[in-house]
């Protein structure tokens, strides 16, 4: 067990040597207002430079991470991140860009962002983007804030999204964030959206409908072209949550589909790191009928010239500090030149091929509630061995012990005791059936030993925690 590191504090001990400070503190007040300077020294810990290297690198090594291992998250596409992508990223043309250069001096920034954009819009098969939003949730908020814009520009305000019962959490959080109020839509027996459901919801006060495709149980929405036509014909629009573009790359296109505006996850699909590792970054692309709403800057091209454009009346605003998380974007292109149009399909065609081999292995030993073949990620439930005393969180957290990350489980709601899996498309046959022998393994300690199963994890560096107090009381401050 790793100390914190306010433990290995000495009184005295030193890391930095910096130059005294030569302003008289009574002085201070006129570079710094008063209530801004501290009247006692901060409470950090003392330690010495090696002693800080020696903890945080032991912590490193009690951290399970991409390059680590599988992580088979369900809807999360927790992929690994090719080394090129970082060499490109730390070329110092980019790594040292300022967000506050003129556009004359950033046209090689500028370029990566609008060549980003032209290779988004191709992929997804619609007319406009914006590199802008931080991340997915925030390029969902993005494109629900157009769709506000449009609907309010044609004088007729509606107020309300429809999203599937097997949404992802932060669609129903989105429309709330933008004044709407969301109905929930059946989904039917095969998993898929129960398309008169739907219908029956369809009225003037709906201003569009939400829906991931393969949607978040890993089934493709058959029925699309039926829904989007029935969704335009009420007057509303299509949003494409694209958590799960990764399943469809140079296969199917959300534009062909009929969609009006989709959200891309640049860590799910094109391979920037995750979450504390990003900064993320979640770019909109929209139809036609969407673009004069798009958020302000957008980059376009005169001649051989790439600039900023303000000059956008209907524009919802900006949505970020300056233009977006820069780094991400030269991250994703990177990945998409390094593949190539002729290589893109590859990414999902593989991603398929590993979840449904990955399911063929486990379906006999666990509950597989809908019995369409999924795409690029399956839900299994865990009813049959929580009849056996044992539930979907002991199995998660008796992963651990294997050495796996655990997979997304008890989502999405609409299944009982839900384990989700999507090992991606960069994860080898090998890794594959290693997984899956732990969690056959697993499943024959149930039948022997279930609390075995039930007391678990014993391996890593903390046990079993107490998630609900964890999450009532967020204490992350140390107090010595």
């Amino acid at each position: 067990m790793e100390s914190l590191i306010f433990k290995k504090s000495k009184p005295g001990r030193r890391g930095v040597s910096v130059p005294r400070l030569d302003v008289e503190a009574k002085k201070l007040e006129q570079f710094i207002p008063a209530g801004y300077l501290r009247q006692s020294p901060a409470a950090l810990p003392e330690v010495s430079e090696n002693e800080v290297v020696r903890h945080f690198t032991r912590l490193s090594t009690m951290n399970y991470h991409i390059d680590k291992g599988l992580y088979p998250l369900g809807s999360c596409t927790m992929k690994y991140n090719p080394k090129i992508n970082e060499v490109v990223a730390s070329l110092a043309g980019y790594r040292d860009a300022h967000p506050l250069t003129p556009d004359s001096l950033a046209q090689g920034a500028l370029q990566v962002m609008y060549e980003l954009g032209e290779c988004l819009k191709g992929i997804t098969g619609l007319q406009g983007v914006s590199l802008q939003p931080a991340a997915g949730a925030q390029g969902e908020l993005t494109g629900i804030l157009m769709v506000r814009a449009y609907h309010n520009a044609k004088g007729k305000p509606r107020h309300k999204i429809l999203v599937p019962d097997s949404a992802h959490g932060t669609n129903p959080a989105s429309a709330a964030i933008a004044g709407f109020t969301t109905v929930s839509v059946k989904s039917n027996e095969y998993g898929r959206v129960d398309v008169e459901d739907l219908k029956q919801d369809l009225d003037d006060e709906v201003a569009a409908f939400m829906v991931t495709n393969p949607n978040t149980l890993g089934i493709f929405e058959k029925d699309i072209l039926e829904i989007q036509k029935a969704v335009h014909e009420a007057g509303a629009l299509m949003y494409f949550d694209g958590a799960n573009m990764n399943a469809l790359l140079g296969i199917a296109r959300p534009g062909d589909m009929g969609f009006d505006c989709v959200h891309i996850n640049l860590h799910k699909t094109f391979s920037t790191p995750h979450g504390g590792g990003g900064p993320g970054s979640g770019p909109v692309c929209i139809s036609e009928r969407l673009i004069p709403y798009l958020p302000t800057p957008t980059i376009e091209k005169e001649d051989d010239r790439y600039f900023c454009n303000y000059n956008r009346p209907q524009s919802i605003g900006r949505l970020h500090g300056f233009f977006g998380n820069f780094g991400m974007h030269v991250r994703a292109l990177t990945y998409i030149l390094m593949h190539g149009k002729e290589h893109l399909p590859d990414i999902s065609k593989n991603a398929i091929i590993n979840a449904n081999y990955l399911l063929s292995r486990l379906k006999p030993y666990f509950d597989y509630p809908f019995k369409e073949t999924p795409m690029h990620e399956f839900v299994l439930s865990g009813d049959r061995q929580k009849e056996q005393g044992v539930k979907t969180l002991d199995i998660a957290k008796r992963l651990l012990d294997y050495g796996f990350h655990a997979p997304t489980i008890y989502f999405p709601l609409i299944v009982h005791e839900a384990i989700m899996i999507e090992p991606t498309e960069t994860e080898t046959k090998e890794n594959l059936d290693a997984f899956a022998d732990a969690m056959l393994a697993i499943c024959k300690e149930i039948e022997t030993d279930p609390d075995l199963v039930r007391n678990a994890p014993y391996t890593t560096p903390v046990r079993r925690l107490d998630d609900a107090l964890a999450a009532r009381k967020v204490n992350i401050a140390y107090k010595g």
